[in-house]
């Protein structure tokens, strides 16, 4: 059984798995990415992230620390250098795993571990994302209906304020001048009406105005 037995030997004694992750530690900080196995690369990445969580608070005690672990003077420049600088605001996980697949042989499973904030491709991909707020539908309807009817009014406003514009100024020259022809084909038809009905009413008072003149002087005449 293996009760209690949370560290992985790796087939290896003592000092000579020491030396291997001291070594492989050196290689990851100097180059930022390396190729091993899975089980490797986990381990390193429990020896590894302590030393650089050191590296943030640049100390004569922390330096003498981490140079117990990689015995590199080379190391310890790149780590409390190049690497605090960059992984200054991360507040943990600065190593990612990868992996590659199987090994031709003895079929080990590879992977690749990198320092994250080295991985210029991701960081490239990662910049220009912008942020996503998902509505979801359980929130209150106050805040749905609000928001909904933002963008109903960001969206259909503006076309609606040109088909205000556009619309009624059509239909208002359409009305005013429909009802002008009708007026002034209405007011030729009342003028030539009155001018039919006077005529008539003319003559007739002419004539009986002159009917009294013709008997007034017959009867003079036969006086």
């Amino acid at each position: 059984m293996r009760h209690g037995k949370k560290i992985n030997h790796l087939g290896r004694t003592a000092s000579h798995r020491k030396a291997m992750l001291s070594n492989m530690a050196d290689s990851l900080i100097l180059h930022k990415r390396i190729s091993t196995t899975l089980a490797k690369a986990k381990e390193l990445k429990k020896f590894v992230e302590p030393l650089v969580t050191r590296a943030k608070e640049d100390t004569t005690h922390n330096r003498r620390i981490a140079f117990s672990y990689l015995k590199s003077k080379e190391a310890i420049k790149t780590l409390f250098g190049e690497v605090s600088e960059k992984v200054g605001t991360r507040p943990g996980g600065y190593t990612r795993i990868i992996k590659t697949g199987f090994r031709l042989g003895d079929n080990a499973e590879m992977c690749i571990i990198e320092l994250v904030d080295f991985n210029e491709l991701m960081l490239k991909d990662a910049a220009p994302a912008k942020k996503t707020t998902r509505r979801s539908r359980r929130s209150t309807g106050v805040v749905t209906t609000a928001a909904t009817a933002s963008v109903v009014e960001e969206f259909v406003a503006p076309a609606a304020v040109e088909a205000v514009e556009e619309a009624p100024v059509v239909d208002e020259v359409e009305e005013t001048e429909a009802p002008v022809v009708d007026e002034v084909e209405e007011a030729s038809v009342v003028d030539e009406v009155e001018e039919t009905e006077d005529a008539p009413i003319a003559e007739s008072s002419s004539q009986e105005a002159a009917a009294p003149e013709a008997s007034e002087e017959s009867e003079t005449e036969e006086k």
